[in-house]
Order: structure tokens, then sequence, then C-alpha cells
């Protein structure tokens, strides 16, 4: 659905993301619950990856250190090749804007801005000069059927075409991961397949893509599917 010259993430078999023997634990107040226990996932340039389990079985956790929002307790993680220094916080400020891009439930677009300019401010933020930036994100939201919707604001467009400003605006500065969290979840079940379907032609175009699903036929889209239970990979 896209084109190759919307991503330029080589397409081989390298390691993207490598979470090793990860565990997160959280405080609440003198008592410790795990979230996380010795859980190594590995991602490979061009990979569609679901991540499954119920609610509260740790998906949400580990998405968060994936895209290095949240540490972990233990373990290391490796994104494409260089240890995460999860001590560093403005070096881990500058791995997310440029290395990760990420999609939500609720499409976190800002309101007052049009999908032309959501789409941009990513661009800015890595030192895209405005007028690039322009003509960056109206190729891509083009390119996601949205050339006559880029001057709207996000409360005139429908659930998927919010969806797909999102999309565009997570791919916008060519990253090497996409973390997307129930990225169908608002949606209905035909614009959700049109989701799923970009999100696999990002993948197919060299990016590693994670997703957290709770619908097993989102997960069908994957080339494989984790299952989390209690903290734990099954």
């Amino acid at each position: 659905m896209l084109p190759s010259a919307s991503l330029d993430t080589p397409l081989d078999n390298s390691s993207v993301l490598s979470l090793r023997e990860i565990s997160k634990t959280f405080k609440r107040g003198e008592v410790s619950v795990p979230a996380l226990q010795d859980v190594s996932v590995e991602l490979k340039a061009g990979e569609f990856v679901a991540l499954c389990g119920p609610s509260g079985s740790g998906k949400s956790t580990l998405l968060s250190i994936a895209g290095l929002t949240e540490s972990p307790s233990g373990g290391e993680a490796f994104l494409l090749g260089e240890r995460v220094p999860f001590s560093d916080l403005s070096r881990l400020t500058e791995i997310r804007r440029e290395k990760i891009g990420f999609v939500f439930q609720y499409f976190n677009l800002l309101s007052s801005l049009s999908a032309l300019e959501n789409v941009a401010t990513t661009l800015l933020l890595n030192s895209v000069s405005w007028g690039e930036a322009r003509v960056r994100a109206a190729q891509l939201l083009g390119e996601l059927g949205l050339s006559s919707r880029v001057n709207h604001l996000p409360e005139e467009l429908s659930g998927g075409e919010m969806q797909r400003v999102a999309l565009a605006r997570a791919i916008a500065h060519r990253p090497a991961l996409l973390l997307a969290d129930e990225p169908t979840g608002n949606l209905d079940s035909t614009t959700g397949e049109v989701v799923l379907s970009i999100l696999r032609s990002i993948a197919k175009q060299g990016t590693a893509v994670l997703m957290v699903t709770h619908s097993e036929r989102a997960a069908a889209h994957c080339d494989r599917s984790l299952h989390m239970l209690d903290g734990k990979l099954l």
C-alpha cells in the first residue's frame, strides 16, 4: 500500500529490538508487585509481531519498556545493536524521537492541529525544516488515501481517518521500530482491516512492528504472536 520511498529501513534479518531477561517490579506502598519476570523478546527488521494476553498480563508494561518510556528493574535492552542506556534520560529521549514510532488506540492527535500539521510535527522534532516537513507529511497522507483531508482537524475526521493520520505521524521520521497499542480497538472491523493492512505494508518495507492486541483476528495478520500471562511469556 505504501511505496518503497516512504521508508528507507533496509529489508534484512538484522535485530532491531532485543529485550533480554527483562523484569519489572512496581512498589505499592510496602508491597512489591511483579509485572514482568525474565521476559526475552527479539524483533527483526520487517517482522510484524502481535503481543497478546489478558488484561494485567504485562503487555502494556513490556510495550512501555520496548518504547523506552519505562525502565526495567532487571535485564537489558538493545535497539539496533546499541545497549539502551535507561539511566540516561536525555539519550532515551533522543533514541525515541529518532528510532521509534508510536500508534495508540485513542489516536492521541493534537486537536488544534490539522492532519498535515499533526504529521509534520514529528518531523520538526527531528530537525526537518517546515517546508520539507509539509511536503513529506502531505505525501504520506496521500499514500494513505487522505489527500482530501490534509487540512481537516481531528474532530472533522472519522475514526479510521484519525488512525491513518496517527500512522502517518508515527512513520514520518522513518523509524526502525513501530509500537502499536490496540490500534484497531476503537475501529469497526472493516476499518480495522485497512489499518492492519497498512501495518503489514510498513513491516514489509523493513520496519519492525510490535502490536499489542486482544483480537485474535488482528493477531492473525502478524508473522507470529507472543502470548503473555502473569508477567511471563508462554
